[in-house]
């Protein structure tokens, strides 16, 4: 595992997932109540997110050649990228899942919120072609579950603090310029040299 793959995918993942409806649906649930089971709850989901995506990007590289690899990477990432900067003026509202619940029912509703949530979402996309591209499961793994596990720990004790001083289109903005980027290095990178 290397660790410069982990220092490159963290930041990715992380500027990625701040606007994200998950974010905004675990700051919902820790205002109700158990921040900690919040958590623990959004970063299970999150952690068998990042497996499966891992696992489907190593595939994928070990099945298409190189090439191909790169341009469905650059294809992801400009989609993705042009996405985020399309989604930078709307605001995603959370679900509502009552004040009362147990910790045991916050965690559950944290890890089914976020399991269905990130679905096909842009961070899951993302790690699967950063596996394919870096050809690292375990490196691109690990910085994308540290990623969201540090977002669902922001969204938790403070996300709200910070959207009042960065607002989500900013966020959205800067994660669309940093995908376009990624898709033209992914696609210099499928072009023989």
């Amino acid at each position: 595992m290397s660790l410069a793959v982990v220092a490159a995918v963290f930041p990715v993942i992380f500027v990625a997932e701040l606007p994200d409806k998950t974010m905004l649906a675990s700051l919902l649930l820790a205002s109700r109540g158990h921040p900690r089971a919040v958590w623990a709850g959004a970063a299970t989901a999150f952690l068998v997110h990042v497996v499966i995506a891992t696992t489907a990007g190593v595939t994928l590289f070990a099945v298409l050649p190189g090439q191909v690899v790169d341009v469905v990477a650059g294809a992801m990432f400009l989609a993705g990228g042009t996405y985020a900067l399309m989604e930078a003026g709307r605001v995603d509202a959370g679900p509502d899942v009552g004040a009362t619940a147990s910790r045991h029912h916050i965690m559950t509703a944290a890890f089914l919120v976020v399991f269905v949530a990130e679905w096909g979402d842009l961070t899951q996309i993302m790690t699967a072609n950063l596996a394919a591209r870096y050809h690292s499961a375990l490196g691109v793994g690990l910085g994308a579950v540290l990623a969201l596990w540090a977002v669902a720990g922001l969204a938790v004790l403070g996300g709200r603090g910070l959207l009042r001083h960065v607002p989500v289109a900013v966020v959205r903005r800067v994660t669309g310029g940093v995908l376009l980027v990624l898709s033209g290095v992914a696609f210099w990178a499928a072009i023989p040299h």
